[in-house]
């Protein structure tokens, strides 16, 4: 440090909290933000905090200094320790055997014109027949007959007996026994469940739709009066995301087939929601995906929405789609068993 300049030694304390930071990070998947809710907050902060320590040790690296070593040394333990943050290759195998699932946040079809475009319902619903999935698990549906989609098979729960506003399950093959978790009523969330017999195989789809962090990233302090406020209101809603996994697990538990776990879980690859659901199961994306895997239509690349699949499967294909109609892109996988 003394051989820093003044500005070098600003950047090295930046640095250090930084690299602290993200070395506590790795611990976000073991502890429950029911325990210490204000903790999983920094699950939200884990890719900013990976590309500062990426951009500091290339800093210092160029500048042959040795605080390049603070930054590597949490970063190589990141490295063993944490979801990877981008992926580099990707799988594109193909059987005749496979299933096609694709899970869709639509913000309701555009119902309340959050966005100028026209038709996006018509966009919406034709991004997925072009790309024919066999099963589609669609979060914050509306149902209302315009925004239908020509399926055979299909199991639409409202949240509330009074209005449209719910999750869906659309199959090309026969749905056998359906069901809805209850998440408290203090929620709009909710998690659906379908069993889809396909040939000989049964197989369990569930649709997730974790708690909303009610995130608003065009507007200052995410949509809050200011960040204390912010604070408070994601350490609530951790918690209750906390809870419903609870719930989930407690009903994964009974089925012993094959399963597909999808859909919008509002929280990242860092987190204990994530990394609770995601137990001996294999994410389709670090299966066969690529790039940064962004599902969330914000800046910065955020993951938040997830196919996982049983042990027993393979992963054959990963699709992201860029398609901005919601405030979420569409997602899709083949998979085979």
């Amino acid at each position: 440090m003394k051989k820093l300049s003044l500005l070098d030694k600003i950047l090295y304390i930046i640095n250090s909290v930084a690299a602290v930071l993200l070395l506590l990070s790795y611990f976000l998947p073991y502890i429950s933000p029911k325990s210490i809710p204000v903790f999983a907050v920094l699950s939200l902060f884990v890719p900013f905090l990976l590309i500062f320590n990426i951009a500091f040790f290339i800093y210092w690296l160029i500048k042959l200094k040795k605080q390049f070593l603070t930054s590597l040394l949490v970063l190589i333990v990141g490295w063993f320790a944490v979801t990877p943050f981008y992926k580099l290759t990707e799988e594109n195998s193909e059987t005749n055997n496979e299933l096609k699932i694709m899970s869709y946040n639509v913000r309701m079809f555009n119902h309340w014109k959050w966005n100028d475009e026209k038709e996006i319902d018509t966009k919406i619903k034709s991004l997925i027949q072009s790309n024919n999935p066999d099963v589609v698990a669609i979060q914050e549906y509306m149902s209302l007959p315009k925004y239908a989609i020509n399926y055979p098979y299909k199991y639409i729960k409202k949240r509330y007996k009074k209005g449209g506003y719910g999750m869906a399950i659309y199959s090309k093959f026969p749905i056998i026994k359906k069901g809805f978790l209850e998440l408290g009523k203090s929620s709009s969330n909710g998690i659906i469940f379908t069993d889809i017999l396909r040939e000989k195989d049964t197989i369990r789809v569930y649709n997730l739709h974790l708690q909303s962090l009610n995130i608003k990233p065009e507007k200052e302090n995410f949509g809050e009066e200011d960040s204390q406020k912010l604070i408070q209101s994601l350490k609530y809603r951790f918690k209750l995301q906390a809870q419903q996994v609870d719930v989930f697990l407690a009903h994964e538990k009974q089925w012993k087939g094959k399963k597909i776990v999808c859909g919008d879980f509002n929280n990242t690859a860092y987190s204990w929601v994530y990394n609770q659901i995601s137990k001996n199961k294999k994410d389709a994306f670090l299966e066969a995906g690529k790039g940064f895997g962004k599902t969330f239509n914000y800046w910065f690349p955020m993951r938040i929405d997830y196919i996982l699949t049983d042990e027993s499967s393979i992963v054959n294909q990963f699709m992201t789609f860029d398609k901005k109609y919601s405030d979420h892109y569409a997602i899709a996988a083949s998979v085979s068993w």
